[in-house]
């Protein structure tokens, strides 16, 4: 059974042909993290998936107690993982209005148009510690591994999954495709060994 394309490939994406915002946040001090650099490559992710301005995603980068309380909390596993993602629904616009109103509308204030606000498509939370342990079993190198983790967490946040085998074989197929495009810049490496990974974030 053909599982269907991820649900934001279901209906045009918004913004013209703007970039997406990708929000980047490091949050730990056990691995050196080129924030800029891995905020480059989810971009160069989104927009291969058709996604433009007017959306919103964030990935933090997290030190290993606090990604093992996120996957206990939201999971229901013991012990720390790779990489969470935590999608939010597209068919609704969150709103945020910051101030001491609380976000009420004065009187000199017009009503907000959602039209005019960004659609957040979700956080993506990576914990390097946990990617530098198994980067050598697994793409190869640290550099690799966190590539791979940026790429797969992006594509849960767009509604990827990889429950069933062909799920699967069709996700890791999709990510090797967007590695060579936006960081290998050519073929995949011998050293990334993507049929080792046996991930189930």
């Amino acid at each position: 059974m053909n599982p269907g394309p991820p649900r934001f490939a279901r209906r045009p994406k918004v913004g013209g042909d703007t970039d997406p915002e990708v929000f980047c946040a490091d949050e730990q001090v056990e691995v050196a993290i080129d924030v800029e650099r891995w905020q480059r490559l989810a971009v160069a992710v989104l927009r291969s998936e058709g996604v433009r301005g007017g959306t919103e995603l964030s990935i933090f980068f997290v030190d290993e107690a606090n990604m093992t309380e996120l996957n206990r909390e939201h999971m229901g596993e013991a012990g720390s993982t790779d990489v969470l993602s935590f999608p939010i629904d597209g068919g609704e616009v969150v709103e945020v209005i910051a101030g001491p109103s609380g976000g009420t509308k004065g009187p000199d204030r017009s009503p907000v148009d959602r039209g005019d606000l960004p659609l957040l498509l979700g956080d993506v939370v990576i914990c390097p510690a946990v990617a530098s342990r198994q980067a050598p079993l697994h793409a190869g190198s640290l550099d690799d591994e966190l590539a791979l983790l940026v790429t797969h967490g992006v594509l849960h946040v767009l509604g990827w999954d990889h429950g069933s085998e062909e799920e699967r074989e069709r996700m890791w197929s999709r990510e090797r495709e967007l590695l060579g495009a936006h960081h290998w810049m050519g073929p995949t490496p011998v050293a990334f060994r993507q049929s080792d990974w046996r991930d189930e974030s």
